[in-house]
């Protein structure tokens, strides 16, 4: 059996971690966290991501059984549908806003330098492309 840290872990590694933390008390919650902590939705989601679910019961069903492993994830609170729920409403999108634009800002200056195989004269953005699946009757316009 492979005793090493998995690649989920591996990649974490690499997220500024004390960046995230900053980010967190810049916008305190009202809501305690009692056992599923900012970090554990992130982590939560960033997994979801990464092995493109496409619901909170899928995230769910998909952490669960790797419940074994959680821990070796990063993730130390208990997963489940509606702590996932309560947490996307409750905490505050902004934490996740600017880490994000933290991340932005460390990548621009690691690739300020590097050339593309394309010269561009102005600034590019990477937009997300998932499909969003939208149902006819709901939405008649699509």
């Amino acid at each position: 059996m492979h005793a090493g840290k998995l690649v989920f872990a591996q990649w974490m590694d690499h997220v500024p971690l004390h960046t995230f933390r900053r980010c967190v008390a810049k916008y305190p919650s009202r809501y305690p966290t009692l056992s599923f902590s900012p970090l554990d939705q992130f982590l939560s989601m960033a997994f979801a991501q990464l092995t493109y679910r496409e619901s909170l019961r899928d995230i769910e069903t998909c952490l669960r059984a790797n419940s074994t492993k959680l821990y070796h994830l990063g993730i130390r609170g208990g997963i489940a549908r509606s702590t996932l729920a309560d947490a996307n409403e409750k905490r505050d999108w902004r934490i996740y806003q600017d880490f994000a634009l933290s991340l932005i800002h460390i990548a621009r200056g690691l690739y300020a330098h590097d050339s593309f195989a394309v010269e561009l004269d102005n600034t590019v953005y990477a937009l997300d492309s998932s499909t969003i699946d939208l149902c006819l009757s709901v939405f008649p316009w699509a």
